[in-house]
């Protein structure tokens, strides 16, 4: 069962929120969950809940805490628009820095690796750029990857999107992801919209989540000993 911590980050010294879940069985190595725009709601919660099953400490950070300690949205117009103007708010130094502090908390006890969502897709390859300490980054349908290609990333990355996916041009981004950066897996889902990790939304397959489930823990497993 996830409890909360607190973690402190390097940037400016801000106390953040975070789901914490020991791992389940033998300790795989630790997994950093990034939300999407809403928050850390249930379906973070599931995920946070398959990767300790899985063997993993993981730790799910409240991104926007500097926003609205502890917010949480639901996945409608509202919940949308809120959650866009404190990812904006939010900047891109804050997210890297938090992301960092979180991967300090876990090195010590193995490879850390990390999965992001939307929001979290793009903080993703960014932090695989960024955050050193990271031993392999799989990101979710972040819409913001295509126009952060000019990153390299430090550890091998991921990347999923759907193809029905009405916010992101999956074959677009996809060839420029590849154009720029060859050695990049991109998945692209046939069944699936956007937020296809989340069973029961609408956009969401379950065939296609899992086999994302199962491209990201080959991934984590395959570089385990970096």
């Amino acid at each position: 069962m996830a409890t909360t911590i607190t973690l402190r980050s390097a940037i400016d010294g801000f106390e953040f929120t975070a789901l914490h879940a020991e791992p389940e069985g033998e300790r795989q190595g630790g997994v950093i969950v990034i939300q999407e725009i809403f928050g850390l709601d249930s379906y973070v919660a599931e995920d946070v809940a398959r990767w300790a099953a899985l063997g993993f400490e993981v730790i799910a950070p409240s991104m926007f805490d500097r926003q609205e300690k502890g917010f949480v949205a639901g996945h409608d117009e509202h919940g949308f628009a809120v959650g866009r103007q404190y990812a904006q708010a939010n900047g891109v130094e804050n997210p890297v820095a938090d992301v960092q502090a979180c991967v300090n908390a876990l090195k010590a006890q193995g490879p850390v690796f990390l999965v992001g969502y939307c929001y979290g897709g793009t903080v993703a390859w960014r932090a695989a750029a960024q955050v050193q300490g990271l031993a392999a980054v799989s990101s979710y349908y972040g819409g913001g990857v295509a126009g952060l290609v000019d990153l390299t990333p430090l550890c091998p990355v991921i990347c999923h999107f759907g193809r029905k996916d009405q916010h992101i041009p999956a074959d677009q981004v996809a060839e420029t992801l590849q154009k720029a950066h060859p050695d990049v897996p991109v998945h692209i889902y046939e069944n699936s919209g956007h937020g296809f990790n989340n069973d029961g939304r609408p956009d969401s397959n379950l065939e296609d989540a899992q086999l994302a489930r199962k491209r990201t823990l080959d991934l984590f497993r395959g570089n385990a000993g970096r």
